[in-house]
């Protein structure tokens, strides 16, 4: 039999212990500032039923949901045979495919709301960080198989909400060493009353996907689409001055007024937004850019109020971050009248942003902080009480089992970037003067096994 060549589906990765320790690095640092606005972790499944995910997304989401077939004979447990499966796909997926892999960390944590909400204390803030699924075409910054790094408040319409998600971003990032990247944030209001002056309130959804591309398609582009989908050339000519707003957000926001003055749903997108920014002028941002961006629409159907998006200017690269309130969302799973606001981070596209911009601390290429030597099995069973008293400690050491070569084992110490090794002979065993040498600069020492603690702290 020929043998397989070893590979992983297009779009997901394997990751080394180097780039583990990076990872977590990005995962810790924003686990901790989350935890510090009163956030808790949960974790839901890795797949949901399809019912829970389905209409959920928007049309274009709904096609990037990966199905997972059923159990066994699949046709047979559907009914179907041969003669009866040339129907359409989206009806003959969800008869063989009743469970899919999650898309989003935000739909399942409705679902989990309403299913545990007698147990839940609201306002409920929780933070999730898994993994999601979106059978997307992979390009750079886009995987098939990426981690969500998710925080929600469901049970408060206060704005206070949306401001410190503003700060949660501003610090999360600026703790991973971003220098210079802008907190996009529009009104799902606003755009709502745009449809209203132009008397296309039902056409809200077309509207926000054509102009959501403005910065892909340029002006002309986003035109000809909303030509495609029924709007005027009068429509146009009323709506290119908002969407090609310019100024400060102060002067955005005057305009918005102007503009939407005959809106009611409008007036008050604007009005949200303000309150977001009154509460804000009285903080100050570490180094954010914030910008209201009308042309953020950001396609996802379950956004009514705020809408976020983090671009960092440093790199070429799609959003880092987004979210938004969902007024609705709950209630489609039974549990009407709770409002939510929620923003996530793009983990790996962050990770690529700091790892080309030279980000990571030097610590986050090394686990190990001390590699033990040592030539036989003497200065093993010497080692070993030591080694455990190092990690009593909590130093993160190993003892590399005799029998190398002593260059074998400085090449290991070495390779896996560890600062700092001890050499074990007879000398030492009949001391108990251990010799640590700092692998960086050469320089040795002789310390007995309580002082090893000071010497790599220093």
């Amino acid at each position: 039999m020929a043998s397989i060549k070893p590979s992983v589906p297009k779009g997901t990765r394997d990751f080394s212990p180097t780039e583990m320790v990076k990872r977590n690095f990005i995962f810790d640092t924003i686990k901790s500032v989350f935890r510090k606005y009163g956030y808790q972790q949960i974790e839901t499944p890795t797949m949901e039923k399809m019912s829970t995910l389905t209409g959920k997304y928007g049309e274009e989401g709904d096609k990037l949901i990966f199905k997972i077939l059923n159990n066994g004979d699949f046709l047979a447990e559907a009914g179907l045979d041969s003669s009866n499966i040339n129907t359409d796909s989206k009806t003959l997926s969800f008869k063989i495919a009743e469970k899919a892999l999650r898309y989003d960390l935000t739909v399942p944590f409705a679902r989990y709301v309403v299913q545990h909400q007698n147990e839940i204390t609201f306002p409920f803030k929780r933070f999730q960080v898994q993994p999601v699924w979106r059978a997307d075409r992979p390009q750079k910054g886009r995987y098939r198989e990426f981690y969500q790094c998710d925080a929600d408040v469901v049970g408060s319409d206060s704005l206070l909400n949306e401001a410190e998600f503003v700060l949660i971003y501003d610090e999360a990032l600026s703790k991973l060493g971003l220098k210079d990247f802008t907190i996009k944030i529009n009104n799902r209001k606003i755009l709502s009353g745009i449809a209203e002056i132009i008397d296309k309130a039902d056409n809200i959804i077309d509207l926000t996907v054509a102009i959501d591309k403005l910065d892909k398609i340029g002006l002309d582009g986003v035109i000809k689409e909303l030509m495609e989908r029924g709007f005027t050339a009068d429509d146009i000519e009323k709506i290119k001055p908002v969407i090609l707003l310019e100024g400060s957000n102060t002067e955005k926001l005057a305009s918005l007024r102007s503009a939407l003055a005959n809106s009611a749903t409008g007036l008050k997108g604007c009005d949200e937004i303000e309150v977001v920014f009154n509460y804000l002028a009285n903080c100050q941002l570490i180094t954010a850019n914030l910008e209201l961006d009308i042309t953020l629409a950001r396609g996802l159907n379950y956004y009514t109020g705020a809408i976020f998006e983090v671009k960092t200017n440093e790199v070429a690269m799609g959003s880092i971050g987004g979210g938004g309130r969902y007024d609705d969302l709950t209630g489609m799973f039974g549990l009407k009248g709770l409002t939510g606001v929620g923003i996530s981070f793009g983990a790996d596209r962050i990770y690529d942003v700091m790892d080309e911009l030279n980000l990571f601390p030097e610590a986050a290429n090394q686990s190990t902080q001390l590699l033990i030597c040592c030539f036989d099995k003497e200065g093993e069973k010497f080692a070993l009480p030591i080694l455990q008293q190092l990690r009593n400690q909590d130093i993160n050491a190993e003892l590399y089992p005799a029998g190398a070569k002593l260059k074998k084992q400085l090449d290991y110490a070495n390779n896996k970037n560890i600062p700092y090794t001890i050499i074990i002979g007879s000398d030492e065993i009949e001391s108990g003067l251990l010799t640590i040498k700092n692998m960086q600069t050469g320089v040795q020492e002789k310390v007995t096994a309580e002082q090893v603690l000071d010497t790599i702290s220093k």
